[in-house]
């Protein structure tokens, strides 16, 4: 059952145009897949930089100092749709879309340059999400408008891409560095993410025309009022909090424990690889259950699996065992999400309540990682409370979707929210 006064109902989805399938919509899901595998999936892949940065080129900083480059690029990726969302509303995609291409992939080849901290903070932290933020904008918020009865399952397919960019990345920029360098091997990536923009710029098309408004800002914050808009937006931050904390570290947490070079390298693509059955599955489920019902499950699972699988592991096998089940049960999560503000919101709003909630969102992304190594850095490299936090606020998160689901339907009534 979905309701809501700015929900549009599942008997309407016709009435309102939806086509939920057919080669235009196809066209414009494959496009944005194209986005999320350049820009999540080099967001699934921080924990190669993080890697590379403390072991070489930034070795004279500590963890959590470096963390701050990775957690700021979250941050900026997230909390910045909240404009690109006006622009589209008002606009259209397309100026969005070549906008940000162009700045994504200047920041690529800038971030090949750098040889100071500060130079990869303003590549990679700033410049880089800046771009990155306005081209995944603008394809989400063009894949709503062409799916609604299938929405779960269409984002669970996009984001699927960046599960796919978080395998690809992860086993090809440490080769290209160990043979080319870091230099030529960030140029390398930029290169291949501009062929894939290029394809996404003529391919991502929004089915509604823009609107000439005014400047509103009463209209992101709006929604904040309503109980079931505050409490999924509350619920984001915390998964936020805690997501990118295993991406950023098992690497290194890994290698603490003595794993194999050969094995490690590979930890990532095993976890985006499961990712991609865990992106679509949950989408067709909660297409078919209600995405709330689901959202709240592998919130859950995803808790579970950080305290009950990650804390007691020692050895090769367990963190093997870990990085599969982690990868399976959150990714679902990303992919969720945005189908809950466009649940509870009225089309034209699309983009300016997403917008809000990733800004939201974003804070939790910024935070999280450089807490966690903060916390490492305070037990003297012991990974028992980076484990714990990131556990215990991804949990936190699913009792937080419970409580909008039950402002969403009136109660906790077996049915389909």
């Amino acid at each position: 059952m979905e309701q809501g006064v700015t929900t549009i109902p599942e008997t309407d989805a016709a009435a309102n145009g939806f086509p939920e399938g057919g080669r235009e919509a196809l066209t414009v899901l494959f496009g944005s897949w194209c986005v999320l595998l350049c820009t999540y999936g080099l967001g699934n892949s921080i924990g190669v930089f993080q890697t590379y940065y403390v072991n070489d080129a930034l070795r004279e900083y500590s963890s959590s100092t470096v963390s701050w480059i990775t957690s700021f690029m979250q941050w900026t990726m997230n909390f910045l749709p909240i404009i690109w969302g006006f622009v589209f509303d008002k606009y259209g995609p397309q100026w969005i879309l070549f906008g940000g291409t162009i700045t994504y992939v200047f920041g690529m080849m800038m971030e090949s340059l750098g040889t100071k901290y500060y130079h990869f903070f303003l590549a990679q932290g700033i410049v880089c999400p800046i771009g990155a933020s306005a081209v995944t904008s603008a394809a989400m918020s063009c894949l709503v408008t062409w799916f609604h009865r299938r929405r779960g399952m269409a984002f669970g397919i996009m984001m699927s891409g960046s599960s796919c960019g978080g395998i690809i990345l992860p086993i090809m920029i440490p080769k290209l560095i160990d043979r080319v360098g870091f230099g030529w091997a960030i140029r390398c990536v930029g290169f291949m993410f501009l062929f894939l923009l290029i394809i996404a710029n003529c391919t991502v098309r929004s089915r509604l025309k823009p609107e000439e408004k005014p400047v509103d800002m009463k209209e992101y914050f709006r929604g904040i009022r309503e109980p079931t808009m505050m409490s999924t937006v509350f619920g984001l931050f915390l998964v936020f909090l805690g997501l990118f904390v295993p991406y950023n570290f098992v690497i290194l947490q890994a290698r603490a424990q003595g794993m194999d070079e050969e094995l490690v390298i590979y930890l990532l693509p095993i976890m985006h690889a499961v990712g991609i059955v865990g992106r679509i599955v949950p989408g067709l489920l909660a297409d078919r259950v209600g995405r709330y019902n689901i959202m709240i499950t592998i919130a859950t699972l995803t808790g579970i699996a950080c305290l009950a699988l990650w804390i007691p592991i020692k050895n090769d096998a367990g963190i093997l065992i870990f990085t599969a089940a982690f990868g399976f049960c959150s990714s679902g999560l990303t992919s969720i999400g945005p189908t809950l503000i466009a649940q509870i919101s009225d089309i034209r709003e699309i983009g300016a309540r997403t917008g809000t909630a990733f800004a939201f969102q974003s804070f939790g992304a910024l935070t999280g990682s450089p807490i966690a190594s903060a916390i490492v850095d305070a037990r003297g490299g012991d990974y028992l409370g980076l484990q714990l936090f990131c556990g215990l606020a991804i949990f936190a998160s699913a009792g937080v979707f419970a409580s909008a689901r039950y402002f969403q339907s009136g109660g906790f009534k077996l049915q389909k929210v």
